[in-house]
């Protein structure tokens, strides 16, 4: 049996992937996963949310983590040249790890649960909506940045 075969993105060209060509990107997710989540886990400590409120917390560390997102993928895909684990590491791992819609469904359901269905429609609607608008804003301000410096 042969390892399967993928298109590079930069160059289109055909490349062959192998089993244990995948551990480092592996490896690399997994730390960098730690990373977003322990930074997610602090800010919670740092801003905690009350009881019964609305989750700002949750809802500013996946607006941040997006404007990142938007940031970062700009630069690495047309900027720089990166390793090839910059990606996995700092896109999937510690911007995975950081935002956390995961905790966004759960808020949802604890304001539905508390009888705040005003209050879960808002979060549900403007937490999706906060984060597409935020990664557009900054992948296209970081592109005039990007299109400044090299005037």
């Amino acid at each position: 049996m042969t390892a399967p075969q993928a298109q590079s993105l930069r160059t289109g060209a055909t490349r062959r992937t192998t089993g244990t060509g995948r551990l480092p990107v592996v490896a690399v997710v997994a730390v960098g996963g730690g990373v977003g989540a322990a930074a997610r886990y602090t800010a919670s400590l740092w801003w905690p949310t009350r009881t019964g409120g609305f989750p700002w917390t949750t809802f500013w560390v996946n607006v941040v983590g997006c404007a990142v997102i938007g940031v970062f993928l700009v630069v690495v895909t047309e900027a720089v040249t990166a390793h090839r684990l910059v990606r996995p590491f700092f896109g999937t791992g510690v911007l995975g790890g950081f935002t956390t819609f995961s905790t966004y469904a759960v808020d949802i359901r604890t304001l539905f649960g508390e009888d705040r269905p005003g209050t879960a429609l808002v979060y549900l609607t403007a937490t999706p909506c906060a984060a597409l608008l935020v990664v557009g804003l900054a992948a296209t301000a970081t592109r005039h940045v990007l299109r400044w410096r090299r005037r």
